[in-house]
């Protein structure tokens, strides 16, 4: 039965806001407290959702979240009413109260590690929800991402939603950010490639010293029992420390996988060598061959992958068999990022395509197209059998965009977070969204 891949991106929520509470995510960090304008940041997400799906990419939209987090803000000791509760908040920590408006959940791919029913062992697709634990406006997510999951995804004959792992040091999981999958197509055996920052039970092996590492190989081999897949095709390799302290804070910032092409920086890796080796010997176990793409420091340093986000970008498979790169507009604004990937489309390799977005809104909070977007490769009949409501089509494109003109703000100051109106504005906005994706009882709004 035929396979595709399914991009599912995240909706920009109504509360879109800058914060910097993403300590290592330098984007984010560089526009704290500026203000953000949620109503283009969501209309620049749904413009790149309609034009991948007019070109024929499967594509899916996953939800907001509810915001403000209340349950957070009461369980941290603001009391009273919830106008108290802002109020209260604002006044004596602002920063728990952008914790608890944080729009993060847009990067769905951190929503959950996702394999497909061709890697695992009972021939369902799983899920496991990232616990996002070395981050506070982030570690709430998990508990709505499941929900969100479940609701989409709720035939348990197709489909099995665990729970995210132990909010714990040892098991901090960052979702399918660290992690990609490696085939000669989406409906082949495959490998699954895991990135990890640290290893909690062995002190002396390197981690980083400016910036936290956010994945565990003890959460990667969690994530990979749980799915049931085998060890032959599953691979676990250390993200290189020197860079997450340069500000790649996840895997997707500094390689890209899709398919048999691995598209990586020479210092995405700790072991280069290692790593292409250990892909190679299990890739010819599924029948595949890797063909990596590699960028030199000299053509692209890694700050200005940063500043680009040149490999937080999404590489799809085209009808011709060869792939699109989608890419943020700050790589044209980059000249030594224009310049190679100008290079790269007309070399004669399996890149032969650049798609362009603005996703500026997003960028400005430190996430590019990749961090959009939860990919899950399907088959036939598991696209059947789950949720229709949330598959992109032209009327759902005008419906959602008609919803966010409605009831999103275009400009939001980190003052406005105290606003009880807003709280009020976002619980109406999601309470109609429910009903026009099809999905009743979604949130928690009582």
């Amino acid at each position: 039965m035929s396979t595709r891949e399914f991009n599912f991106d995240g909706l920009v929520g109504p509360s879109h806001n800058y914060a910097g509470l993403s300590f290592g995510n330098v984007a984010s960090f560089n526009n704290v407290k500026s203000a953000s304008n949620p109503k283009q940041a969501a209309l620049q997400g749904l413009a790149k959702m309609r034009a991948l799906a007019a070109r024929g990419f499967a594509q899916g939209v996953l939800p907001p979240q509810a915001r403000p987090n209340f349950r957070l803000l009461r369980s941290l000791g603001f009391g009273g009413s919830d106008a108290d509760v802002l109020a209260r908040a604002f006044k004596e920590s602002p920063v728990l109260l952008a914790s608890a408006y944080s729009a993060s959940p847009m990067w769905t791919a951190n929503a959950a590690t996702v394999s497909p029913s061709r890697d695992t062992g009972d021939g369902r697709v799983h899920f496991t929800p990232a616990n996002l634990n070395n981050k506070l406006h982030r570690s709430h997510e998990h508990v709505q991402s499941g929900r969100a999951l479940r609701a989409i995804f709720h035939d348990e004959r197709h489909f099995a939603v665990h729970d995210a792992l132990p909010s714990t040091p040892a098991f901090g999981d960052e979702g399918a950010a660290n992690h990609t999958r490696l085939c000669r197509d989406h409906g082949a055996d495959a490998v699954e490639l895991f990135v990890y920052g640290r290893v909690e039970f062995d002190p002396a092996a390197p981690a980083p010293v400016r910036y936290p590492a956010r994945q565990t190989l003890e959460a990667s081999e969690a994530v990979a029992r749980l799915h049931g897949l085998q060890e032959a095709r599953t691979v676990y390799v250390q993200q290189n420390p020197a860079v997450i302290d340069q500000g790649v804070f996840h895997n997707d910032v500094i390689a890209v996988g899709n398919a048999d092409v691995l598209f990586y920086h020479e210092q995405a890796f700790a072991d280069e060598q290692g790593t292409l080796l250990k892909l190679r010997q299990a890739l010819d176990g599924v029948d595949a061959e890797l063909t990596p793409i590699r960028v030199d420091t000299g053509q692209v340093a890694v700050a200005d992958a940063v500043q680009s986000y040149l490999f937080n970008s999404q590489l799809l498979s085209k009808p011709d068999g060869r792939m699109a790169l989608v890419i943020p507009r700050e790589c044209e604004e980059n000249a030594a990022v224009s310049t190679y990937l100008a290079g790269l489309v007309s070399s004669g390799g399996p890149i032969d395509e650049l798609v362009h977005f603005d996703l500026r809104q997003s960028m400005r909070n430190g996430g590019g197209p990749a961090c959009l977007r939860l990919r899950v490769a399907l088959t036939g009949a598991e696209a059947a059998a789950m949720h229709q409501g949330v598959l992109m089509t032209e009327e759902l494109y005008r419906t959602l965009v008609a919803w966010v003109e409605k009831h999103y703000r275009d400009q939001l100051a980190p003052q406005d977070l105290a606003d009880p109106a807003l709280a009020i504005e976002i619980a109406a906005a999601l309470e109609e969204l429910e009903r026009l994706l099809g999905l009743p009882g979604l949130y928690d709004l009582g």
